[in-house]
Formats: structure tokens, sequence, C-alpha cells
């Protein structure tokens, strides 16, 4: 097994890439300061974007990993788009914005960001949302990366493994934000996490990395117990000083101990989020469709968080949220630590 390897699972507790905001150049080097490892969140950046992140924690440590969208795109039915879009016009008419009139269907800046990482390798690369083609992982490993894949069952697991990864991120249904199930349509397995890291664990002598609903040091305790070489926790840093999350995002995981629920109205994909008025309305008539209705909400809820209006914002939290307190990273991650 790699040095490489070893470095992704040298800590019991690592910061997760949190896509959009939270997981900052400051958030990684702080979390590798604190004697761990962080990830740069390589979704909804371009290449060039990337790169200088990059290049910015590079000059302070070299003790990091990229996280990037594997391409698994869930194309939209261009009639339930339509329905949808004007199904939040009024809302989007109340924020001045305008939705896009048709279907967006990108592949997030994939081949530049991989050729990015190929060229420039890190130490740890991982992939969310699915596979990747087995050549992308052997050509970052040939680079010098360790691969991590994230999966959410053992079927993903043997899959991942196939493919050639050095190492499984499991995450369970309690986690926070987009869920990294491969077929999206489906509903994202709910075992407990220690369970479903014991039935990955008896298939596979690789490092799992568990991820889900660890929002205390019991929890990690027994992620580590069922068979985790660490576990890597994104709700639980989301009021870290050190984080990007928003300030709507903030008060709303700061002041809002409701419950969390997944729902594809934001995104056209599973996601857990705070439930708000936007989940409300349109989880019932929210169409299945990556990246289209990440695009279609986008402007809506960019102009809801500038506003200041949480209930139709993606408030992404895992199950654990209400555990959630304000400092340094290296204190909230000390706390977590067993």
């Amino acid at each position: 097994m790699s040095g490489l390897v070893d470095l992704a699972v040298a800590a019991t507790v690592l910061a997760a890439p949190m896509a959009g905001g939270p997981s900052t150049p400051d958030l990684v080097t702080a979390t590798a300061a604190a004697g761990s490892l962080g990830f740069l969140a390589g979704g909804y950046r371009t290449a060039a974007q990337l790169a200088a992140q990059i290049a910015e924690v590079r000059a302070i440590t070299p003790t990091f990993g990229v996280n990037l969208f594997a391409p698994n795109p869930i194309p939209v039915d261009p009639q339930a788009y339509a329905q949808y879009a004007a199904r939040l016009a009024e809302r989007a008419d109340h924020f001045g914005v305008v939705l896009p009139p048709r279907p967006i269907e990108d592949d997030d800046g994939w081949p530049d960001k991989l050729d990015l990482l190929i060229e420039d390798p890190v130490p740890l690369v991982s992939f969310t949302f699915g596979l990747p083609p087995a050549r992308a992982i052997r050509a970052l490993q040939r680079a010098g990366s360790a691969v991590a894949q994230t999966v959410t069952g053992p079927a993903e697991a043997r899959w991942a493994l196939d493919a050639g990864a050095d190492l499984l991120i499991v995450q369970s249904a309690d986690a926070g934000g987009h869920s990294a199930v491969f077929d999206p349509s489906v509903r994202p397995p709910s075992p407990a996490l220690p369970d479903l890291i014991r039935q990955i664990a008896a298939t596979t002598p690789r490092p799992l990395i568990a991820a889900g609903g660890l929002s205390s040091a019991d929890r990690v305790a027994a992620a580590l117990r069922a068979g985790a070489a660490a576990v890597m926790v994104g709700t639980a840093l989301l009021l870290a000083d050190e984080a990007g999350t928003s300030a709507v995002h903030r008060a709303a995981i700061a002041g809002r101990p409701g419950p969390t629920v997944i729902t594809r109205a934001f995104t056209g994909r599973p996601a857990r989020g705070l439930v708000n008025e936007f989940i409300v309305q349109f989880e019932p008539r929210a169409p299945l469709g990556y990246p289209a209705l990440h695009h279609l909400t986008s402007p809506l809820r960019k102009a809801a968080a500038a506003a200041g209006d949480p209930e139709w914002v993606h408030l992404w939290a895992g199950t654990g949220h209400g555990a959630v307190t304000p400092g340094p990273v290296a204190d909230i991650l000390r706390r977590l630590a067993v």
C-alpha cells in the first residue's frame, strides 16, 4: 500500500469536501495544521479556479486532497423541466432573477479538471456522484495520486474496487448534502453507518473512511470499531471559523434544530438538508435530472442567500446537525477524535 494511501488515513477525523463554498483553502490548511487531512472541493469550480486553490494550499502544506464530481449525468425530461420551471417562476420573479429556459446539461468541466490533476498531481483524489472510468483512475495513480471512491453500499464498493480505487469513502444516508449514490433514481440505502462499514469491511482489506451523521466522539468511535480506518466529517465543520459557509446557512445551522430530509427539489439528485419552504412546496413535484435542476434553481438560491432568506436556499445538513458548534477547525476535530 502506498504512502499516499497511508497519508489519507493517518488521522482519525478528516475534513470532508463541501462544494459550493464551505470548503476553502483556509479550512484545508487549518485541518493540516491540526494534524489531519482536508479536501478542496472541485465541484462547481472551473479548472483554473481549482488550480489556484491547489497552489494556495500547496504553498502552506503538502497534506491535502481534491474531490471531483465523477461524470454521471441524469438527463431531465424536457417537459418535466418546463413544468418545474413554470412552478418556480413566481418565486424567481419575487427575487428578480431569470431562470434558464432550457435544460443545461454539462459535465462540470470534468476533462479539464482531470487533466489538471494528472499534470499537477495531489496526494489524494476522491470522487463522488459516480464511478470514473478505470483508465482515469489508473492515470491519476500513475501521476502519483492515491484514489478514493465514495460509495453508499456493498455493490458500489465492489465496482469501485474492480475499477482500481485505493480506498473507499463509505457514506451513510445520514450525511448532509448530496448523496454519493451511483443511481440517483434510487433512494440512498439507510443502514446505520457502523452496519454499513461492517458489510463492506467484510469484503475487502482496503482502507475504509466512514462518513455520515458523525456529530460526536461516540459516533466516531462506533464507526472505527466497525472497521473504518478513519472518519470524514462535513456538517460538523459548517460553523468552523475557516469554513466558507454562507451567512444564511450558518444562521440556519446555528439556530434551527429542526428535521432534515433527503430531497431532490434543488438539484435533481438526492441530498439531505434542513426542511424549509422550498422543500415543502417543490419536493413532491421535482423531477429527476442532474445537473439540469441544479442550474435551473441556482439563480433563485443565490438571490435568496443574498437576501438572507433561508426558506429558498439549500441548507445542506446531516442528521447530526444539532450538535454542530462554532470555533476553529482544530478544536472541532479535537472534540470528535477518539
